[in-house]
């Protein structure tokens, strides 16, 4: 037995893709972007930016594609997943993606405002400080929809 469990706090890299299986649920697919600061062979600090796939399913789809947008910030919580396909020539390629049991909106959109905030409080650095904070009670995708979730944006916290 084993454990596969992703965290993960980054940006869209662009608007949610929402599309219907045969059967009706809602597939929802973007792109989330990490990033950290480490030092390089000659010491100097150099930011690395770390792409995500991100699948979701059924209201949390809807929800995603409905709210996030490129730039937007999420926190994502769920589980890894490869899956092998075969391209046109019929050659096996193989994909990995997180797919997203919760998905928590934690600022906004550009020109999105509800007066409503959700932010973290701490940032965290890459510098040997200790443990970062403890993350804050965030709403979730199924929250927001149906508003009881507290988002805001501050066009200073998107880095595209």
């Amino acid at each position: 037995m084993g454990v596969n469990k992703v965290i993960l706090l980054g940006n869209l890299g662009k608007d949610p893709e929402l599309r219907y299986t045969n059967s009706q649920t809602a597939v929802c697919s973007f792109s989330l972007a990490t990033g950290e600061r480490r030092k390089d062979q000659s010491g100097n600090w150099v930011d690395h930016t770390e792409w995500h796939n991100i699948i979701t399913f059924g209201k949390t789809a809807e929800n995603c594609a409905n709210f996030l947008k490129k730039g937007r910030q999420a926190f994502i919580e769920g589980r890894i997943q490869t899956r092998k396909w075969q391209d046109k020539e019929g050659k096996d390629r193989y994909t990995t993606e997180i797919i997203a049991s919760t998905v928590q909106f934690v600022g906004g959109g550009k020109g999105e405002s509800t007066g409503k905030s959700a932010s973290l409080s701490d940032s965290v650095t890459s510098e040997d400080s200790g443990p970062p904070p403890a993350m804050p009670k965030l709403p979730t995708a199924d929250a927001v929809a149906a508003g009881g979730g507290d988002v805001s944006f501050d066009e200073d916290d998107i880095p595209f």
